[in-house]
């Protein structure tokens, strides 16, 4: 399931990072690399809470402090244990399942392929800062392209995603990031 690949590349880059590189710059211009952890962390919660009513992030995933309360493969696991645990609460048949991004409500399909895809493209983001290889495999970008074509164009009038680059060819995964705003070269 994509959520899981998803979940797996974040877990793997974050235990990957190493000790001084919390501080690095990343792809998102206005973030260093726990500031990136602690929105996807939080984007994660954010999407359980919504499927569940429990507690929203205790920081707003869009001004993330930098400052972590517990270790970062804790705040990473407690954050996605929390969202798989959610949606597997979800029946894949639900048509209307609440999510923190607008229009709030999309069918189970879409809505665990909005996490999965947050979840992946902070990976990516994350191991790119830190020189790791990339975490996003050619099928899961092609499948998370498909959704982010379903969700994302609203997303960008609120500053959630940048607009898109100019498509050029290349393999699934360039394509995946250009759409997101995302330089697929960047590095630090």
């Amino acid at each position: 399931m994509i959520l899981n690949e998803a979940h797996e590349a974040l877990r793997t880059v974050v235990r990957n990072v190493p000790a001084d590189g919390w501080e690095l710059p990343t792809p998102c211009a206005e973030w260093n690399v726990t500031q990136v952890l602690q929105h996807a962390a939080g984007d994660q919660i954010g999407y359980a809470a919504f499927i569940t009513g429990g507690p929203m992030p205790a920081e707003n995933p869009f001004a993330p402090s930098g400052r972590l309360a517990e270790a970062p493969e804790v705040v990473a696991e407690q954050a996605m244990k929390a969202s798989a645990d959610a949606w597997a609460t979800v029946s894949p048949d639900a048509e209307e399942v609440p999510v923190p991004v607008p229009p709030n409500t999309m069918t189970y399909t879409l809505g665990i392929g909005a996490c999965a895809l947050d979840a992946a493209v902070h990976a990516w983001d994350i191991a790119m800062a830190t020189r790791q290889p990339s975490p996003l495999t050619p099928a899961m970008a092609r499948e998370l392209l498909e959704i982010a074509k379903q969700h994302i164009e609203p997303l960008r009038a609120y500053g959630v995603y940048a607009a898109a680059l100019e498509a050029e060819d290349g393999d699934d995964v360039a394509t995946l990031l250009r759409y997101l705003g995302r330089d697929p070269h960047w590095s630090a």
